[in-house]
């Protein structure tokens, strides 16, 4: 858990950013073709994401499910303002993860996903938890 208050505000922005970054670079990623069908990425990579977040808790899956929807419509909307989705996504990630670095660094504390890949799910529903109580049960 995070101590510094100026780290905290840190990651209010960076870890949302990041999972918004995250859902821009897969959105541009071309359809495959299975079966005559084209398959985006994007719901095909969610769909576990969002598993994972059930498995936590229905109210986490409901927040975070929100959350991912905003963001593949703001990602729809920039698109249609004619905004370059990967140069956005790609600029958004590394600014936020260099923040995300400094942020860390001010602590003096290593990112948890260091040590469990599990955080960078973790992150995005450990932010809502300071707006939303996430805990609820099965």
């Amino acid at each position: 858990m995070h101590q510094n208050k100026t780290n905290q505000r840190i990651h209010k922005v960076a870890v949302p950013g990041i999972y918004f970054s995250i859902v821009g670079l897969i959105w541009c990623l071309p359809p495959f073709r299975f079966s005559g069908v084209d398959i985006e990425w994007l719901w095909l990579m969610l769909i576990p994401v969002l598993f994972f977040y059930y498995g936590l808790s229905r109210k986490v899956f409901t927040i975070m499910s929100a959350f991912t929807l905003a963001c593949v419509i703001g990602i729809e909307v920039l698109f249609q303002l004619s905004v370059n989705i990967l140069n956005l996504s790609v600029s958004l990630f590394l600014i936020l993860w260099v923040l995300q670095f400094i942020g860390h660094k001010i602590e003096g504390k290593k990112p948890s996903f260091f040590e469990d890949l599990q955080f960078l799910l973790i992150g995005p529903a450990w932010i809502f938890a300071f707006f939303i109580p996430l805990s609820d049960s099965k």
